[in-house]
């Protein structure tokens, strides 16, 4: 619905009447949603605007915009949620779950069609047509999607998983979603998405899923049908389910001995102290509160364990962090505007912050809320043409083989030595046989060369030969392409007003994620950043961020992800700090 640039018809402040009209209509819609929730999302007294819109279908929609974000948007007296409001409250909908790649074809417009849906193994959430529904991705609770379901669970299950499964609304990246502040979905860990990702490939396929899924409904009807034969003897998935669960309490006997609120206090703790430590720099601050917890904090959380502070004795982050400034002296966290909470200090002396690390947590292995990166090793190569075939016909080098330049003159010297065509009067030329006549000269240098020196004829060979470059990630096979590797560009454009922007392209040539680099970006320089499509490329992405941030993306690309400086194009163009 928004994946098209829409038209502002109307644009007022709320009135307090339809503020409380709103909130009853919201509690009727979502009734998830507390009461406290509902007034943290439409205030009494702060800023919360009503936005009349066309899209370019001609549809008429009604948007809510608090916190500088669209919250909600209502079409024909139906409200739904946007992203911004599913990532403070993902639990708001009932969620689907689908992979990473699908995403693309969602903001392209696309409906999910049943078979791109993860079932679960707690099965798929029981919805009815025309219910409102998120849609998340694998490893991530928060939501990037959201529509109405286009059949019933029930139905979905009958048709086999085939069809048309959430007829899409509004998602990430759309122009709903651009009408806010462009921020990134936060990290929600996601312990069972987790689980169906080796090495980003999916370890369960869907056929197995459903498989099973109607293997456990066959033996409850079995069982419902005959209660007496299933009285006696637990079934085949009672067993299962017991022998994971046994397993599990081995595992996690040491818990056991202390309360659920002790361990998720313990966690807390040590996931503050690292979030300090190996992710808040001096340079973010001040630092939402809110972004602390859900980017920092989330991050280092260590691997099949999730961070929950409503179910610690502190309840509330602010409550937390309030102990971690009266009592430790850690942070001091003040109230920079109404209602909204930033970390301003921060006592890096502090001898809590310089713990020893526990044993098997990795500080460094989510530097930026991903996985640790390492740079490619790129060598540019000469693969054998047709032309040189006969200057390589006698060795084990063929048509295509690519070969390091080293390579190259050691086949050419042993070619040259073989053949006895080193010049008897000087040795610093090479006599020229029809075999090199036809491979290195030109129709008009027949008559005219018979001898070339040795670094001439080497640069006549390399010449003649196709450039490819090869790419090695490590613990990855080597990739071979054609040309020059591309360099990752970034420039900087004047948008309106004579505001000035950021860009960045080819960052997945280098195995960069660009949703990562945005984040890492707005952190370091606190400005806004958007992805886009990048036009007449296939799969790529363009990071735009405001004002000339060339200095910062330098920084973040050599230092941080240490790709050498000669794939990247632009750095040139930083701004150069004049006298005061």
């Amino acid at each position: 619905m928004f994946a098209k640039p829409f038209r502002v018809k109307s644009n007022v402040a709320m009135k307090g009447s339809d503020r409380r009209k709103l909130k009853a209509d919201l509690s009727a819609a979502f009734p998830t949603l507390s009461s406290d929730e509902l007034t943290e999302l439409v205030p009494n007294k702060e800023e919360f605007n009503v936005v009349k819109i066309y899209t370019h279908k001609g549809e008429s929609v009604t948007i809510y915009i608090g916190h500088k974000n669209p919250l909600f948007f209502e079409i024909e007296k139906q409200l739904y949620p946007t992203v911004y409001t599913l990532w403070r409250y993902p639990a708001a909908l009932p969620t689907f779950k689908t992979w990473p790649l699908v995403l693309n074809k969602l903001i392209g417009g696309a409906d999910l069609m049943l078979p791109g849906v993860v079932v679960p193994s707690v099965g798929l959430p029981v919805v009815k047509r025309g219910d409102c529904c998120a849609v998340t991705l694998v490893n991530n609770r928060a939501p990037v999607a959201l529509g109405t379901a286009s059949v019933s669970t029930g139905e979905m299950i009958n048709l086999g998983m085939k069809g048309r499964g959430v007829h899409v609304l509004h998602t990430h990246m759309d122009h709903l979603w651009s009408f806010g502040d462009k921020s990134c979905p936060p990290t929600l860990p996601d312990e069972e998405g987790e689980a169906l990702l080796v090495n980003g490939e999916e370890c369960v396929s869907e056929e197995e899923e459903l498989e099973e899924k109607s293997k456990k409904s066959a033996l409850q009807e079995q069982q419902e049908s005959e209660p007496a034969k299933y009285l006696a003897c637990p079934t085949a998935v009672e067993k299962e389910e017991g022998i994971k669960k046994a397993n599990e309490g081995r595992e996690d006997d040491q818990d056991d001995e202390s309360s659920p609120q002790e361990v998720m206090d313990a966690l807390l703790w040590q996931c503050f102290l690292l979030a300090l430590k190996s992710k808040v720099k001096k340079s973010e601050l001040p630092l939402l509160t809110s972004t602390f917890f859900r980017n920092h904090m989330f991050s280092c959380c260590p691997r099949g364990k999730l961070l929950d502070i409503k179910k610690s004795s502190y309840k509330k982050l602010s409550k937390f962090l309030h102990v971690m400034q009266e009592e430790h002296s850690i942070v001091r966290v003040k109230e920079l505007s109404k209602g909204v909470e930033s970390i301003v200090e921060v006592d890096w002396k502090s001898p809590e912050l310089r713990f020893s690390v526990p044993e098997g947590t990795d500080v460094e292995a989510v530097p930026l809320g991903e996985t640790q990166y390492n740079p490619p090793e790129i060598t540019t190569l000469y693969s054998v043409s047709a032309r040189l075939q006969p200057l390589f016909g006698d060795t084990t080098k063929r048509k295509g083989m690519a070969l390091q330049p080293a390579e190259v003159r050691s086949f050419v010297t042993e070619y040259v030595k073989k053949n006895d065509l080193v010049d008897e009067k000087n040795k610093n030329y090479v006599r020229i046989n029809p075999i090199l006549c036809d491979c290195l000269l030109e129709k008009s240098e027949y008559q005219d060369i018979d001898a070339l020196k040795w670094d001439d004829l080497f640069s006549r060979t390399m010449g003649r030969m196709q450039v490819c470059s090869q790419i090695v990630f490590p613990g990855q096979p080597a990739v071979l392409k054609k040309g020059h590797i591309e360099p990752i560009d970034v420039s900087v454009a004047s948008r309106g007003s004579n505001k000035k922007v950021t860009m960045i392209k080819n960052l997945e040539v280098y195995a960069l994620d660009p949703s990562a680099v945005a984040t890492a970006l707005q952190h370091r320089v606190q400005a806004s950043s958007i992805l886009q499509p990048l036009p007449g490329a296939k799969d790529k992405v363009l990071v735009q961020i405001q004002g000339n941030q060339i200095q910062q993306v330098g920084h973040l690309l050599l230092d941080h992800y240490r790709i050498p400086r000669k794939y990247i194009q632009g750095l040139e163009k930083a701004p150069r700090g004049g006298k005061k």
